[in-house]
């Protein structure tokens, strides 16, 4: 456990921290590119972090006016508010995304943002969205785009992620909660109202 991180920050690095940060590091994408993150929520938060300190043009993708300035606090240099906006259309006024990191459980949200990725772009896939993509295949062909799934890590990514967080100042949004509250927390996280990790903690 690197030094400067509690128990309750490092929690949920070890999970929703590692899925972001080492798709992020493993998809190909350089400092200076364009990488949108779509959802701001459990693991979006922290992908918007992770992608701002990898040296990245971050651009988060959520429903709604309201989460453009915590977008912009978490380090998105730019916002699109889904609701208003044609995310895809919105992408390619700003060149293209390089990758898009898919944290939101919606297919329909992932398939609205597909045409925005820039040529040789990825959408990553993280959030298990429950009715399948569809996507129009000279959509793929034509700008060679690609889309790939991306679980979790190693024990060894594990750490990596710990010490990056550690070195950058990436933070995951908790709540917490004492052991004995341990079902008020699981109901808070199901009711999908947690804000934005829910963490237990054992005295």
């Amino acid at each position: 456990m690197p030094e400067g991180l509690s128990a309750v920050e490092a929690a949920p690095l070890m999970c929703a921290g590692i899925t972001t940060f080492n798709a992020l590091r493993n998809s190909g994408a350089r400092p200076g590119d364009t990488v949108a993150v779509l959802g701001i929520g459990g693991l979006g938060h922290l992908g918007i972090q992770f992608a701002a300190k990898m040296g990245f043009r971050t651009v988060a993708i959520a429903r709604g006016r309201d989460k453009g300035p915590l977008a912009r606090k978490l380090g998105a240099s730019e916002y699109i508010d889904s609701q208003a906006q044609d995310p895809a259309a919105e992408l390619v006024k700003l060149g293209g995304a390089r990758v898009v990191l898919a944290t939101v459980t919606s297919g329909k949200a992932m398939t609205a943002v597909i045409g925005g990725l820039a040529l040789n772009g990825r959408l990553i896939v993280l959030g298990a969205a429950p009715e399948p993509l569809e996507v129009p295949a000279l959509l793929l062909i034509g700008g060679r785009r690609s889309i790939a799934g991306w679980p979790s890590g190693t024990s060894i990514d594990s750490q990596d992620t710990l010490a990056f967080s550690a070195l950058t100042g990436v933070r995951p949004m908790n709540e917490v909660f004492p052991l004995e509250r341990a079902p008020d927390a699981y109901e808070l996280m199901m009711s999908g109202k947690a804000r934005f990790r829910v963490v237990l903690t054992v005295h």
